[in-house]
């Protein structure tokens, strides 16, 4: 071995030119700003084609154009297609199709100038063809549809074009159409008609047809059936359909009405549609079905709906199917609407009343907001071709009957949530009775009672298995003998969740599916287990308790949907509690599992190319960037598909490091505590406080600079010096506002103890909604934070209690008694835990300056209460800010409300923490009067 000796001088020169490469790196960095939001770049939407040899993904900026990318596996060369979007490769990987946006400054351009929605410029659609690299292009694209194998052809629909025919030039360039049907003078499309392609882009064939209002194309690509409205002086429709194999057209149907469904089977050699006569507006329609072979539809529905239930017709708001086989279609039935009665009275003579009656299931906001789903509600029947048969299945007492594509025998499950309707307003449980429905017969048998969790039947319909909630054990249920066998209680692990802290039964982590043989394979905290539904055979853990000894979780990946049974060999998903490593293993049946990729970044679900050992996924850190990564299944001879991330190069980022301390009360907690950019342990930083329930699993989450929608961006506040401290939270029943002090205080005082560079005078907080809450909470029992940002806080349970979740209608009491709010009981027990855990009550000790933000159409936590708490403020003369935007929700979600609270939020922490200059809006506020002319943003001096 040689070994070489530099001369000091050298040293000092290799130092003195490192030290520049590092002073160089980092001048060229900066914080991130609010003006980087629109320009950053994400990766979405990707897809693999079935071969596995092209990859197809987005990548977008949160404002502008993006684009789309097609990867080669062979070359790894990058075709890039401007304003691409929502593409799906062809089922033979010859080609993808995908649609074209407007440009977005056009766009832009029109909004501003009030351009009518019909007037504005529509997606145009893009079809690739990966041998001859020719790129076609459709203007006007309504939607397209591509067969799930097999063909070549695909559908698409365009905007039907304002002439009286339609040419083919206008259809589709580069093809040759034939248009049927439309020699018609056309008058004004009430109908919502488009034009509809079909086309094979390998052959170049095309057939085009005007004034379709639905489509569809068969699995196997062979057949496209659609509807046509044609408006003359009477409505009439057309059914259609046309082959792709021998190129014919045949209309199968056609008559003075309406149609509003179609549907075929897989192998399209079936085909069903709707029909109804009526011209009110509340039609009821008939049911006609055809094998296409034949010459005549059926009306299978039978005249005047005779063979369905008396007074009821089929629902056009139904799904209509057939099963996998062809040998059971599955539709909608309803009662026949009653005609609207004419209206005889003037505005002035008309009474809106809402009536609240105390036996009513649903309270009357409830009932109103999902009073159009009512309206549309059908109720799923089957029809049996080779039988010519009809069977009812669900109605008005079971409502939902669970119906697979794929099965095989007699039976589905029956679900009747009726019963316990009217508790749901207090208790968090959604319990059903479940019956055993056959198909065939449309015989029902209640089998369970009182279900509040995962029931599942056997693929081989041979046993139900169920988790009972209130002794929390797995059971199964014999379909031919009727009994019942516990199967996991003897089994000395627990299969609910292990950190359930809430008031309410633990629901189980669930199952990953049958195998072959017949057993369940079901899931606990850690492991995964094997059970005879006929308790005949012991319990077998399959993962061999690899998971409880190195605690960690392992579940199944279903990388072939089309699967029924668990495969001999799986693909399992893994992730360390401990260390918070996260990735896949393989196992064998019988065998251990064994690591394919294990590391400290968080791993998306891959998708499996269909017919090929090829995947795709993404792994992301708070450092690393979400890029897209190609692998075989043995996360061998990784490619990275993207390369996105570069764009992070330009700015100061930060880092982030998984922490522990012992609580108040010697519950030992973990969390998250994030450093910033060019961190130097001797200097002083100021901390922002962040939490909501147990956040430290997401260590190795991405967080992308844009616009908050209610909470603090991590990679923006590291960015520009900020430590951040996330805190898990463990909560007492009756206690939360309690315990989020024991967990947040406890940790906040840990890490200003453990760590010199946070300066623990500088200090806020941050949450929303039940984050929120405990903001609140926190700042009436310590002055330690120096601000604190309260969104969509409750803060006065006695009033929330009784209140009203206004985006769903129900009650908000179920959620202090059972669930998040953590009561454990109702107001008149547990009156003073109300009044303890209430901000609003202990107001006067606040000394922390606060800022709320409570939206005037939250939908979850009432308006009020963000008035509640600034009102006592104010009153007790204490510096409070209310941010209320108009018409938003809970979260924001109108892009310019979140870069305004985005810079609000900036704003007031660094006038707190950072001694900023005070902004107009804190300082003076902004009137109403100068609402939408003035935001305040500018600083004082």
């Amino acid at each position: 071995m040689k070994y070489y000796t530099l001369s000091l001088s050298r040293i000092t020169l290799i130092f003195s030119l490192v030290l520049f490469i590092n002073i160089t790196s980092t001048a060229q960095q900066r914080p991130l700003t609010h003006d980087d939001y629109d320009s950053w770049k994400s990766v979405t939407r990707s897809h693999i084609a079935h071969n596995g040899n092209w990859i197809s993904y987005e990548v977008n900026p949160q404002e502008g154009d993006g684009n789309l990318i097609l990867f080669s596996l062979e070359t790894e060369a990058k075709t890039r297609f401007q304003r691409g979007c929502s593409a799906e490769f062809s089922p033979n990987s010859e080609y993808f199709v995908f649609k074209i946006e407007p440009q977005f400054d056009t766009v832009h351009h029109l909004k501003l100038k009030k351009t009518k929605k019909d007037k504005m410029p529509k997606d145009s659609l893009g079809v690739y063809i990966f041998k001859d690299k020719n790129l076609r292009k459709y203007k006007d694209i309504i939607s397209y549809q591509i067969p799930e194998k097999e063909s070549d052809w695909f559908a698409f629909m365009i905007k039907n074009p304002e002439k009286e025919k339609v040419k083919a030039d206008t259809v589709a360039a580069d093809t040759t159409a034939t248009v049927e049907k439309a020699d018609k003078k056309k008058k004004k499309d009430k109908h919502k008609t488009n034009t509809l392609v079909a086309m094979n882009p390998l052959t170049g064939d095309s057939v085009a047809f005007a004034d379709v209002s639905k489509y569809i194309i068969s699995d196997n690509g062979s057949t496209v059936a659609f509807l046509q409205k044609v408006g003359d002086s009477i409505d009439s429709v057309m059914v259609n359909y046309y082959s792709t194999i021998n190129k014919e057209l045949k209309t199968v149907f056609s008559d003075a009405g309406y149609s509003e469904n179609i549907a075929m089977d897989k192998k399209g050699e079936q085909l069903v549609f709707t029909y109804s006569s009526d011209t009110i507006k509340e039609k009821a329609y008939g049911l006609y079905y055809m094998k296409l072979k034949s010459d005549n539809p059926l009306l299978v529905s039978g005249d005047n709906f005779s063979r369905l239930d008396e007074g009821w017709s089929v629902s056009p708001n139904g799904d209509f199917y057939f099963n996998d086989a062809g040998s059971e279609l599955y539709f909608g039935t309803a009662p026949i609407p009653e005609p609207v009665p004419k209206d005889t009275l003037t505005d002035d003579e008309k009474v809106s009343v809402d009536i609240w009656n105390w036996q009513d299931l649903q309270l009357q906001p409830q009932q109103l907001k999902q009073l159009d789903k009512e309206k549309k509600r059908s109720f799923v029947a089957v029809y049996f071709p080779g039988k010519d048969k009809i069977v009812q299945l669900a109605s008005p007492d079971m409502k939902s009957v669970r119906v697979s594509k794929k099965a095989i025998g007699d039976y589905s499950l029956g679900f009747n949530h009726t019963p316990y309707q009217r508790m749901t307003s207090w208790e968090a449980s959604r319990y059903n009775d479940v019956y055993l429905v056959n198909r065939t017969t449309g015989e029902t048998n209640l089998i369970l009672e009182k279900v509040a969790s995962s029931v599942y039947l056997s693929p081989k319909q041979d046993y139900v298995v169920w988790y009972d909630i209130a002794d929390s054990s797995w059971n199964s249920y014999s379909i031919s003998t009727s009994a019942n066998v516990n199967l996991s209680s003897e089994c000395g692990v627990d299969f609910y969740n292990e950190l359930n802290d809430v008031p309410n039964e633990a629901y189980p982590y669930g199952s990953a599916g049958w195998t072959k043989k017949g057993d369940i394979v079901l899931y606990d905290r850690f492991d995964m287990w094997q059970f005879d539904p006929s308790g005949k055979k012991e319990p077998v853990n399959i993962t061999h308790g690899e998971g409880r000894k190195n605690n960690m979780r392992f579940r199944y990946v279903k990388l072939d949907r089309d699967l029924i049974y668990l495969p001999a060999n799986m693909m399992l998903s893994a992730f360390s509690f401990k260390s918070k490593y996260d990735g896949y293993y393989s196992m064998k049946m019988g065998e251990n599992p064994e690591k394919l990729v294990f590391e400290s970044f968080d791993f998306t679900t891959p998708v499996k190319a269909k017919n090929a050992d090829q995947l795709i996924w993404r792994k992301q850190s708070f450092t690393l960037f979400p890029d897209l990564y190609t692998s075989n299944t043995t996360f061998k001879d990784i490619v990275k598909v993207s390369d996105e991330g570069k764009q992070m190069d330009e700015y100061m980022w930060g880092d982030v490091q998984l922490v522990d301390w012992v609580a108040f009360n010697g519950d030992s907690l973990q969390g998250l505590l994030y450093t910033p950019a060019n961190f130097d342990k001797n200097k002083k930083y100021p901390m922002l406080v962040y939490f909501y329930e147990r956040y430290s699993d997401h260590i190795n989450t991405f967080y992308t600079p844009k616009p908050i929608r209610s909470v603090i961006n991590f990679s923006y506040y590291t960015s520009n010096g900020y430590v951040i401290f996330i805190p898990d939270i463990i909560y007492k029943t009756g206690y939360p506002g309690a315990s989020a002090f024991n967990c947040i205080v406890s940790g906040t005082q840990a890490m200003c103890d453990r760590y010199d560079f946070i300066d623990r005078n500088r200090m806020g907080i941050q949450g929303q909604s039940w984050g929120g809450y405990q903001v609140a909470y926190l700042v009436t029992q310590t002055d330690m934070y120096r601000a604190a940002m309260a969104g969509a806080p409750v803060s006065n349970m006695t009033s929330a209690y009784g209140g009203i979740r206004w985006g769903s209608g129900m009650s908000r009491a179920f959620q202090y008694e059972q669930t998040q709010s953590r009561i454990g009981g109702n107001l008149w027990d547990k009156f003073m835990l109300y009044v303890e855990n209430s901000p609003v009550f202990e107001a006067d000790r606040i000394e922390t300056p606060l800022l709320i933000m409570h939206n005037d159409n939250d939908g979850a936590v009432p308006w009020y209460q963000g008035i509640e708490l600034f009102n006592a403020m104010r009153r007790l003369n204490k510096p409070a800010w209310m941010l209320v935007y108009n018409g938003a929700p809970h979260n924001l979600k109108r892009r310019a409300d979140c870069k305004d609270l985005t810079v609000r939020m900036q704003q007031f922490f660094d006038y707190y923490l950072k001694d900023a200059p005070e902004p107009v809006w804190m300082k003076y506020g902004v009137p109403a009067i100068e609402k939408g002319r003035s935001f305040g943003f500018e600083l004082t001096e």
